[in-house]
């Protein structure tokens, strides 16, 4: 049963849906309309109650509250980059949504689907609720981890919230960074104007946000950068990178004028973040791991438009 603690004020719905196992807004709102919320160990039905710091909120998933019931096993070719008996960890390709959501048509395959694929042919049972254990933007490529049984999902959400677990990405950004490696501490928020980006807001509902940078490789006009995240909010790299000049090429969300026009002079075609490497403890064995994605084909290329290569 997932257990948060809460740090600061804010709304129930918009608490829950920060968290790495609660996978949208949506399902947020659905678990505490089924009474499968408690505030400190009382049931709450109405998603805009306010916390308080140091309540402690849980959740319990039930099978009669599906995330979706369509879900159809679909074959979308995933690459398995690691497997034990707890977990699997996958390639995510760019274009491909996490979950489903109101803003994507019911006909729209997203890796869920291609999970449940993965488990049919495994026969392994397939509980939305319980197997995605953090996300990835819809553009963004590389590492997302997969629990194959709720005591799996248990485990290892808790080493995300323990933050125990290794997230590094690849970036390929507009201009050079000064200085060449950093810590960006900024908490970030939804932004008030546009509801669809996040920004970095010091507000009652912002949360503490972390990246570490830094620079591999560099050109005249853009830098590669490896970035380490201490926390997982929503787009934090791509806000982080954007807030301090540097955008991320092919992100028309975050971009500048002159990341627009670099993208569109080295022919960029896709948004230029990869989670190239996870390391998390397998809850088989209890063995550490540390897994690599192979760079996408869209970002070799970029990167090689633009003067820039990973170092050894």
């Amino acid at each position: 049963m997932p257990v948060f603690t809460v740090r600061g004020p804010e709304r129930l719905d918009a608490f829950l849906a920060a968290q790495q196992s609660i996978i949208s807004r949506a399902v947020a709102q659905r678990l505490i309309r089924t009474a499968c919320v408690t505030v400190n160990g009382v049931v709450v039905t109405k998603r805009a109650l306010m916390l308080k710091p140091g309540d402690i909120v849980c959740v319990t998933q039930t099978e009669e509250a599906p995330l979706r019931e369509d879900i159809v096993p679909t074959d979308l070719k995933l690459p398995v980059l690691y497997e034990d008996a707890a977990c699997l960890v996958l390639d995510k390709p760019a274009g491909l949504a996490v979950h489903p959501a109101p803003s994507i048509p019911p006909t729209e395959r997203t890796l869920l689907h291609g999970i449940a694929f993965l488990f049919s042919q495994r026969s392994i049972p397939f509980a939305p609720d319980a197997v995605l254990v953090h996300r990835l933007d819809r553009e963004t490529t590389g590492c997302i981890l997969v629990a194959k049984t709720k005591e799996a999902h248990h485990a290892l959400q808790k080493q995300f919230e323990e933050r125990s677990v290794k997230k590094t990405y690849v970036a390929l950004v507009a201009g050079v960074p000064n200085p060449p490696s950093a810590l960006i501490d900024a908490p970030v928020g939804r932004n008030l104007l546009e509801r669809v980006k996040m920004s970095i807001l010091r507000t009652s509902t912002s949360r503490e946000a972390r990246t570490a940078y830094r620079t591999l490789s560099s050109s005249r006009d853009c830098a590669l950068l490896a970035c380490d995240l201490f926390t997982g909010r929503t787009h934090q790299i791509r806000v982080h990178l954007s807030a301090i000049g540097h955008p991320i090429l092919g992100d028309p969300t975050y971009a500048s004028v002159g990341s627009e026009r670099l993208s569109t002079d080295l022919h960029v075609v896709s948004l230029c973040l990869h989670a190239r490497e996870l390391t998390f403890t397998s809850p088989v064995g209890d063995v550490r791991h540390t897994i690599i994605a192979p760079l996408p084909e869209a970002l070799t290329k970029a990167m090689r438009t633009a003067g820039v290569q990973m170092s050894v």
